[in-house]
């Protein structure tokens, strides 16, 4: 047909609009966790077809390019695996008891909000439509994290909005300043705000109101990242909240606000009298790591104890883009990637162990290899991965950024290294009575399909054994993009 074009930019933005206001008319919990996944399988289809079909040129308000078509592609993968992973969850709680119909009426029209936000964050090309979006994303999952309607859920889902509303008003600030700076160079109106406009005149603003809104940028995103101190909400809302949405907290909604930072430090970049955003990341990563590898040895909860190894590696991402460089910046984007898969597949396993065992204390989850194999080995394959072991892929990113910060920064990377180490003990002490323990506990056969768990680590071993030379080309280009 002439006249008619598909535009997968849009696609992967009205399909989960659409997609909510259905399933926000339907009240039939089943036939709604279907359309879920179809939906989330159709907005996966329409992001990998930005690799065949042509980009659309940049607009005042959408953008796809080299470096958001990472994220989009990601973001929508594990968007769709987690909604598969979701509706066996949420199945088994509704039938249990643990959730009402009421209380689910909207679930799945709330996930597909939640993608759009995330969505529309990352193809935003509106500094300001782009903080919209992350603010949506937010409100979406503080109301999921609350969906248990219990004491602690309640309180952590406050917690989640108040420490994120007061991120969000710090990047809302940082924001109007850079659009101030922009202002006597662009001209006023939305020119002002539009990223490609910005980044091609950045080098005319006036650097000391950049300088102040990069502190407040990474204040208010780096609360939303997770990063020490800002990061208090982080682990009550993995506890408490249903487990799939622990998956697309650590998997995928920490990486929207690294997104956000990412392109605030590339507009720095490109002033040469503006301060290097560089030093402020490496410190704010670094404190990350150390703090949240003691931390791990002081968690009872299994669910916090995985919402602190996120803090620790968002904090590694966060310190290999502030070290910059073509090496740092390539096994940052590995390690983001590495761990979206990795964190995931966890929280699948961790999920059903919860409801296999009917408990989230470490202290009463033993022997799992033994009682439920294909989930306790599946866990440790996961706890390995993360824990950065060979040949699983987060070795290979956590590789390439120690030996590039070993080359640049020796003392940095001493103190990197002993991180990770206190990281890595902390979580195979707790694997090991985990999953080689006696055995404890409910040994009930799981009735749960394990294809989104085991499809996450099949992809994170291969990582690990093969790149494919095109997605290293890939991933080299962007990293040069991000200076």
């Amino acid at each position: 047909m002439t006249g008619v074009s598909f535009d997968p930019a849009a696609a992967v933005l009205w399909i989960p609009a659409a997609s909510a206001l259905l399933l926000a008319a339907l009240p039939d919990y089943r036939l709604t966790a279907r359309l879920n996944i179809a939906a989330s399988l159709a907005t996966f289809l329409a992001a990998l077809s930005l690799f065949v079909i042509d980009r659309p040129p940049p607009g005042a308000y959408l953008l796809v390019d080299d470096l958001n078509i990472v994220f989009i592609v990601l973001n929508t993968f594990v968007g769709f695996t987690t909604s598969i992973f979701s509706a066996g969850y949420i199945g088994h709680e509704l039938e249990t008891g643990r959730l009402t119909p009421v209380y689910l009426r909207f679930y799945h029209a709330m996930y597909q909000t939640m993608m759009l936000g995330m969505n529309l964050a990352f193809v935003s090309n509106n500094i300001g439509l782009m903080w919209v979006a992350v603010e949506v994303a937010t409100l979406t999952t503080v109301l999921m994290v609350g969906i248990y309607r219990t004491h602690a859920a309640l309180e952590a889902a406050w917690k989640y909005f108040i420490l994120g509303s007061v991120g969000i008003a710090f990047a809302l600030f940082g924001t109007i300043l850079v659009y101030m700076a922009a202002r006597p160079v662009v001209g006023e109106g939305p020119d002002a705000m539009v990223w490609t406009v910005l980044v091609g005149q950045t080098a005319k603003f006036d650097p000391a109101l950049l300088n102040v809104a990069f502190v407040f940028l990474l204040l208010g995103y780096g609360t939303k990242v997770g990063l020490a101190p800002l990061h208090a909400w982080l682990p009550d809302a993995h506890a408490e909240g249903p487990t799939p949405i622990s998956a697309v907290l650590s998997g995928l909604l920490l990486n929207v606000a690294l997104y956000a930072l990412l392109r605030f430090k590339i507009l720095l970049a490109a002033s040469p009298g503006a301060i290097a955003p560089g030093p402020l990341m490496v410190t704010m990563g670094l404190i990350s790591v150390v703090f949240a590898a003691f931390m791990l040895y002081r968690r009872r909860d299994i669910k916090r104890l995985f919402a602190y190894s996120s803090i620790e590696h968002m904090g590694i991402i966060v310190f290999a883009f502030g070290m910059g460089g073509p090496l740092a910046n390539f096994a940052g984007l590995l390690h983001m990637v590495m761990h979206s898969l990795t964190k995931s597949a966890i929280f699948f396993a961790v999920g059903h162990i919860s409801q296999i065992k009917g408990t989230q204390r470490i202290a009463r989850i033993r022997g799992l290899t033994v009682t439920h194999p294909a989930l306790g080995w599946g866990l440790v394959v996961g706890v390995v991965a993360i824990a950065g072991l060979p040949p699983l892929g987060i070795f290979m990113s956590e590789f390439l950024v120690v030996s590039s910060t070993f080359a640049r920064q020796p003392l940095l990377a001493l103190v990197l290294v002993f991180g990770i180490l206190v990281a890595f003990g902390a979580l195979i002490l707790r694997l090991t009575n985990v999953a080689f323990g006696e055995p404890r506990g409910s040994k009930a056969p799981a009735d749960a399909s394990y294809l989104p768990m085991f499809a996450h680590l099949a992809l994170v071993l291969i990582a690990g054994i093969y790149l494919p030379g095109p997605l290293v080309d890939w991933f080299q280009h962007v990293a040069r993009l991000l200076g």
